[in-house]
């Protein structure tokens, strides 16, 4: 028997397909006023994982948009919406948080799955933390634009 068979057993074709789908993670973003108002139907599609709530397309969207930080509470019940609506459908339900205070916010009301920043924001984050040592003005304060 070849050795490469033993510890590293190539699948074949269906068996890696098979093995890939059942792997994947399916979810759909909730960004829009026509995803809340249509979000029993698409939390009960049969083969999705998980909602994902991007809350500032979504607060665009609703006329509510975040502003320097705040999530207006028209937001904060859509957001809360789609959390209750997709454990009520037995789906997982996921949002994108932009800060370590919203994310422990969100893991505390039962959130699935929590993003806490993008490539983008923690680049910027870094870069203006070391501008501000550079220039001697580190206070170790947040910085963030999205």
């Amino acid at each position: 028997m070849p050795v490469h068979t033993v510890f590293n057993p190539m699948p074949t074709s269906d068996g890696y397909l098979q093995q890939a789908n059942d792997s994947l993670l399916t979810l759909v973003q909730i960004e829009t006023q026509s995803a809340l108002d249509n979000l029993e139907e698409i939390a009960s599609v049969e083969g999705i994982d998980l909602l994902f709530v991007g809350p500032f397309d979504l607060g665009n969207s609703i006329g509510h948009p975040i502003i320097n930080g705040e999530i207006k509470p028209e937001l904060r019940e859509a957001i809360y919406r789609v959390l209750e609506v997709s454990h009520k459908a037995g789906k997982k339900c996921g949002i994108y948080s932009g800060s370590g205070e919203r994310a422990k916010e969100y893991i505390e009301a039962g959130f699935d799955m929590v993003h806490v920043g993008s490539d983008h924001t923690i680049l910027e984050l870094a870069m203006i933390n070391e501008m501000r040592t550079a220039q001697g003005k580190a206070d170790g304060e947040r910085r963030l634009s999205y």
